[in-house]
């Protein structure tokens, strides 16, 4: 599982035989993640490569930045990477969008490099870093990829002995204990083991978890190095599934406070993810490195939740504590096996007169997955008002067994890419991949459907670095989605919209930037313009007689892009990722415009869940060796609902704020205070109802290193 990591740093040797030293590799390496915001190198892009040499824009979250912010979950970060929006509805990484492209129902979240793609509730306890790559990626990741992919880099053992627990007491009845703990066991041996268990009650959206992450290597940084790693995560929760909005003047007005739960207490969200990854490095004689990870897990997801809305005639004007508000049932139900098979070589070499740093491989997964997207059961009838929030109210679970449309999938994927220096200063960049995708779908309504593509996706662009400083890039790539993407090849219920027959919706990416060390390259920058285009969307064909969907869509998104991470004085830390976005459009839609002015979003309209400006700023300074103090904001500008041309959800900003007070060296006591204002806001949006951001949160932590 986490062989990436470990391999990364690992040095070389002349002696075949010998063991290489990685100490103080590994230390550094390690020291990066926990103690610092700035990163130069990322796994992100197959091999071990400098974040400069990548000629496209990365945001880096490490294991500081999320410390430093209280960020245990997924989403959280996610919220505060900029460019990133949430479609409401289903709750967790289901929908999120990237320069307003859909990341695939999660289809575009990695860990270590391999798909993460399930549905199901994610904590940040193992996780080392968080990679954000922006743009078109199927060269190295496959199908999806349009707005960009998220990896994250699990914890590696270390040839060290070190150990880490924290504890945090918040308000929603929080309270989180996680342990990191690295044990040396050998000269080239190290056992890693990461747990957490974390409890809160917010006013009733409670939320129990538990996790832990054993990882043994042994081999580091010789000839032939080991892994094997387990990695078991449950979440039982109650989610706020929704809030109604009103709305003035088209725009959205949110209407109860975001603390407030009105489902039933009978209602949950339960996920669980499960799996086993074995690793092997081999280090060749001549610094080639080929790199094989098999990993095999279960996923399961179990949602049954209370869709908010109020009583019939309740207007902005009219609402008060008495006004009445109906729960529908909501549930949803899967389970996913997925098992992956992936190997990646690379090498740097001379040849031709010119050296060249060579990625290659060849990556294969299975996913056997089963869903009820409509397992609610009847309605409870169980009313509540706005001002008796929750009730207590309870219903028995009167789904019975859960009927399962099934999809099972299976993709091969061969790429390779070199990174050719022409002259000490220019770098050429060219890479392919093929991939052969084949899946089957059947439902429930007796719709069975199967397709095969085979698709290629290129990527091309040029680096000139004049100095170990600075670095500037232009690059070409493309992606695509194909009509398995979300698990279904057609509307089960009605069996009108066959996408069978369709092919991959394609798309690319263009864009030109700069990545530079400044400070005494204790920080970096990236500076970036896009063009982001989908060309030919799925559209439903408007013969419905012929109960197809056609490719004669198109949009675009077209912006900047800034990263900023490091230290700016050695006291003094800084983040900043912002995403400008002032050129998106519907260039070509079959949808037509309502009679009303309304209804889904045309030709000529700017998409949904894409903002002009969002992202967030962080920074901290240390006021005195034993006093650190940090402020950060978040921010995003006005948007559409998907779907929902009539209406739009304001822009907000958010404030948090930290104190951190060092006890000693190895003791810290940290007080974290989230949406400082306690700012009521439409976080994820939906046709007709919303999820609030979350009200104000206090938190305090205590952690020690041993």
């Amino acid at each position: 599982m986490l062989a990436a990591s470990v391999g990364s740093w690992a040095q070389t040797s002349d002696a075949p035989s010998a063991t290489l030293s990685t100490v103080t590799v590994r230390e550094k390496a390690q020291i990066q993640s926990k103690d610092t915001l700035q990163v130069q190198q990322t796994t992100i892009g197959k091999g071990n490569q400098a974040l400069r040499d990548i000629p496209q824009s990365v945001t880096v979250f490490t294991e500081r930045l999320m410390a430093d912010r209280n960020q245990d979950d997924f989403r959280e970060v996610l919220r505060t990477t900029s460019g990133v929006t949430f479609q409401a509805g289903e709750t967790g990484e289901e929908d999120v969008r990237l320069r307003g492209f859909s990341l695939g129902q999660a289809g575009d979240i990695y860990i270590d490099g391999m798909k993460d793609a399930p549905l199901y509730e994610r904590d940040t306890f193992n996780n080392d870093r968080v990679e954000v790559l922006k743009g078109s990626a199927s060269m190295l990741f496959g199908k999806g990829s349009t707005g960009g992919v998220v990896n994250q880099v699990n914890k590696a053992p270390l040839l060290i002995d070190q150990h880490e627990a924290a504890y945090t007491l918040g308000s929603g009845k929080e309270h989180r204990l996680t342990g990191d703990f690295n044990f040396k066991t050998g000269e080239d041996a190290a056992f890693r083991l990461n747990a957490m268990v974390h409890n809160a009650d917010n006013h009733g959206a409670m939320q129990k978890k538990r996790g832990i992450a054993p990882t043994f290597s042994w081999g580091v940084g010789t000839r032939d190095e080991f892994s094997v790693g387990l990695y078991y995560l449950d979440i039982q929760g109650r989610p706020l599934y929704n809030h109604p909005w009103f709305q003035s003047n088209g725009v959205i007005v949110p209407s109860l406070p975001a603390k407030n739960y009105y489902g039933l207490n009978s209602d949950y969200l339960n996920s669980s993810a499960q799996y086993a990854t074995l690793s092997h490095i081999h280090r060749f004689d001549d610094n080639g490195e080929l790199k094989t990870r098999l990993r095999h897990g279960r996923y399961e997801r179990d949602l049954w939740a209370s869709v908010i809305r109020f009583g019939a005639g309740t207007t902005i004007d009219n609402i008060n504590s008495s006004t009445v508000v109906t729960r529908s049932p909501k549930g949803r139900v899967g389970v996913s096996n997925l098992t992956q098979l992936q190997s990646d070589y690379t090498n740097s070499f001379q040849w031709g007169g010119k050296k060249h740093d060579l990625i290659a491989g060849i990556d294969i997964y299975e996913d056997d997955a089963k869903r009820n997207q409509n397992f609610a059961g009847t309605a409870s009838g169980m009313d509540t008002t706005v001002g008796t929030p929750n009730n207590g109210d309870w219903r028995p679970d009167n789904r019975g067994n859960p009927t399962f449309n099934t999809f099972k999938a299976r993709n091969v994927g061969l790429y390779a890419q070199d990174t050719v220096a022409l002259t000490p200063t220019l770098k050429l960049v060219g890479g392919l991949r093929y991939d052969h995708f084949k899946a089957s779908y059947y439902s429930s309504a007796d719709l069975n459907h199967a397709r095969s593509d085979g698709l290629w996706s290129p990527r091309i662009g040029a680096l000139y670095q004049p100095d170990d400083s600075a670095s500037y890039y232009i690059s070409y790539g493309t992606s695509y989605n194909t009509s398995g993407d979300t698990y279904q090849f057609s509307n089960p219920n009605a069996g009108t919209e066959k996408t069978a027959n369709t092919d991959a919706e394609k798309s690319r990416n263009f864009e030109i930037g700069g990545k530079f060390e400044l400070f005494e390259k204790r920080a970096s920058l990236g500076v970036a313009a896009f063009y982001s285009e989908k060309y030919n969307e799925r559209n439903t064909d408007p013969d419905t007689a012929a109960q197809q969907q056609l490719l004669s869509g198109k949009r675009h998104a077209a912006g900047m892009e800034f990263n900023l991470a490091g230290r700016i004085t050695p006291a003094w830390e800084i983040f900043y990722n912002h995403t400008w976005i002032p050129s998106a459009k519907i260039d070509e839609s079959n949808v037509v415009l309502a009679a009303n002015g309304g209804g889904a979003q045309v030709k000529g309209d700017r998409p949904g869940l894409t903002p002009k400006h969002s992202g967030s700023l962080w920074s901290t300074y240390a006021v005195t060796p034993q006093v650190r103090i940090g402020a950060g904001l978040n921010y995003r500008g006005k948007q559409n609902p998907e779907g929902s041309r009539a209406v739009v959800a304001d822009s907000f900003i958010t404030a948090d704020a930290m104190v951190e007070y060092s006890v000693d060296e190895r003791t810290s006591l940290k007080l974290n205070v989230t949406n400082l204002t306690n700012k009521l806001y439409a976080d994820t949006l939906y046709r007709g109802f919303y999820a609030p951001g979350a009200a104000r949160t206090v938190q305090l932590t205590l952690k020690t290193r041993f």
